[in-house]
C-alpha cells in the first residue's frame, strides 16, 4: 500500500473564476537562466558520476546566483560595459572511493564551469559568453548527515527531506495560451525569420470573465534594429503575430500589449526595450533559482503551487524536485486517460529517510464531467498513480535525457 487517497475536488473549476492570473518567464529572463543553469550543472555532475563511479554521487546545485552586468544598447549596435556575473553555488560530492581504499578527486569547478557556459551559449544566442560573462564557482562538499541519507544502499533511494510536490492537469485555455505564447517567441524558427527577438520574454496572461489581456515583455537586440520607427513598426508586427496564433488555444478574446513601458515620445535608444544580448541581466536585472516558473514551466497563483526550486537539485532523492515533477506526470496521464475526469490535482508529501516510492500521502483531487462520480475514476486514477510510484527512479532518466524541463 502506497498511501494513495482519492478525494472529491470541493472547489470549483478554475475557468468558472472571475479572474485568472498566468505567467511565464521565457528562457533568457534572469530566474529562468539561473534555472537552466542549475539543472545544466546538475546533468553534467550527474553524467560524470555515472561515468566515474558507475552512479549519481549526492550534489544539489540548485543556489545559482546571476548578478547583472551594464550595458550601452544603441540603434544599430550597442555594447557590453560590465559582464554578467555567475555565481555557482550548492553541494556536491568531490571525490570517491576506489575499490583499494584509496580516495580519487573529481573536477566538480570545471565540469560546473563549462556546463554553465555551454547552456548559456545554447540558449542566448547574442551573448558572447566568453566577454560577456564571468562564471565563478563556490561549490562546496554536501553535509554528512544527508550524504549518509542518499549514499545508503537500497533499491528505491530514501527520501532527504520531508517536503511535497503538487501537480494539475489539464491545463486551462489561458495557461496554454501563456505557455506557447513564449513558445513561439523563443522557437528556432522564429528566431531565424526575427533575430532582433531576444530571449528575454515574459508573458503575464490576465482573463477576465471570458477576455484575456497578455502583456508581453520583450527584449530587442540593439543591432538588429535601426532606429526608433522600424522598433515601433516590429512591436505592431509581433503583436499581430500573436494575436493570430491565440485562437489555436483559446476561443476567448484576446488583447496583446508589448512593452508598455516604453516611451514613444522619444527618439532615441532610451525610451524603449533594447538590450545588447536580449537578456536583461546584461543591465540591471538578476536572477535566481526558483523564483521564477514552477515545474510545469508556468507560475499560476489560481492553482496549487510548491515554492520549491526544482531545478538544480539532485535527481535521485530530492523528493522537492522529484515529487514536483512526478506530480505532473500523474496528472497529465489522468487528465489524457481516464474517462469522466475534468480536472485533477495532485499533492505528494514524502518523509525524511522513507523509500521515495512510499510517500507519506498521495492524494488526488478530482472534479469529475457531467453525469461521473468519484467512484467511476476512482480505480484508474489509483492505478496511474501507483504506476509512477513504483517506476519513480524513471524520473531520474527522462532528466538525464532531457524528457521533461523543469521550469
Amino acid at each position: 500500500m502506497r498511501n494513495i487517497r482519492i478525494e472529491k475536488a470541493l472547489q470549483r473549476p478554475v475557468e468558472q473564476d472571475e479572474l485568472e492570473v498566468v505567467e511565464r518567464k521565457g528562457l533568457g529572463h534572469p530566474d529562468s537562466i539561473s534555472d537552466g543553469i542549475g539543472e545544466s550543472v546538475s546533468r553534467a555532475l550527474s553524467k560524470a558520476y555515472k561515468e566515474e563511479v558507475g552512479h549519481v554521487l549526492h550534489h544539489n546545485t540548485d543556489e545559482i546566483q546571476i548578478t547583472a552586468g551594464e550595458s550601452d544598447p544603441k540603434f544599430g549596435g550597442g555594447q557590453i560595459i560590465k559582464p554578467i556575473q555567475i555565481l555557482l553555488t550548492g553541494r556536491a560530492a568531490t571525490e570517491f572511493k576506489l575499490p583499494n581504499g584509496k580516495s580519487q578527486k573529481i573536477g566538480v569547478d570545471s565540469i560546473a564551469i563549462k556546463a554553465a557556459k555551454e547552456y548559456l551559449r545554447d540558449t542566448i544566442i547574442n551573448l558572447d559568453v566568453d566577454y560577456g560573462t564571468v562564471v565563478e564557482c563556490k561549490i562546496g562538499q554536501g553535509s554528512a548527515d544527508l550524504t549518509d541519507v542518499f549514499d545508503r544502499e537500497t533499491t528505491v533511494p530514501s527520501s532527504n527531506d520531508t517536503s511535497f510536490g503538487v501537480g494539475f492537469a489539464p491545463f486551462t485555455q489561458t495557461e496554454k495560451l501563456v505557455l506557447e505564447t513564449e513558445h513561439l517567441l523563443n522557437s528556432k524558427d522564429f528566431k531565424k525569420k526575427y533575430p532582433m527577438v531576444g530571449e528575454d520574454i515574459k508573458v503575464m496572461g490576465l482573463r477576465e470573465n471570458d477576455q484575456v489581456t497578455l502583456t508581453v515583455a520583450m527584449a530587442f537586440v540593439s543591432k538588429y534594429v535601426n532606429d526608433r520607427d522600424e522598433y515601433l513598426n516590429l512591436k505592431d508586427e509581433f503583436k499581430n503575430i500573436i494575436a493570430d496564433n491565440a485562437p489555436n488555444y483559446t476561443d476567448m478574446g484576446v488583447d496583446v500589449l508589448i512593452n508598455t513601458a516604453d516611451d514613444e515620445s522619444v527618439k532615441d535608444e532610451s525610451g524603449y526595450y533594447l538590450t545588447v544580448t536580449g537578456t536583461s541581466a546584461e543591465m540591471g536585472d538578476d536572477g535566481s533559482v526558483g523564483r521564477g516558473n514552477r515545474s510545469n514551466g508556468l507560475i499560476t497563483p489560481n492553482r496549487p503551487m510548491s515554492m520549491e526550486a526544482t531545478s538544480g537539485k539532485n535527481p535521485i532523492n530530492h523528493v522537492g524536485k522529484i515529487y514536483n515533477l512526478l506530480s505532473n506526470q500523474i496528472t497529465q496521464e489522468i487528465a489524457q486517460d481516464v474517462e469522466g475526469v475534468r480536472n485533477v490535482e495532485m499533492i505528494i508529501l514524502s518523509q525524511i529517510g522513507k523509500p521515495i516510492d512510499q510517500p507519506r500521502t498521495a492524494t488526488a483531487r478530482i472534479q469529475t464531467q457531467e453525469g461521473y462520480k468519484i467512484e467511476d475514476v476512482e480505480q484508474d486514477v489509483s492505478r496511474i498513480i501507483d504506476k509512477w510510484l513504483e517506476n519513480i527512479t524513471d524520473i531520474q532518466d527522462f532528466l538525464l535525457e532531457e524528457k521533461i524541463r523543469t521550469f
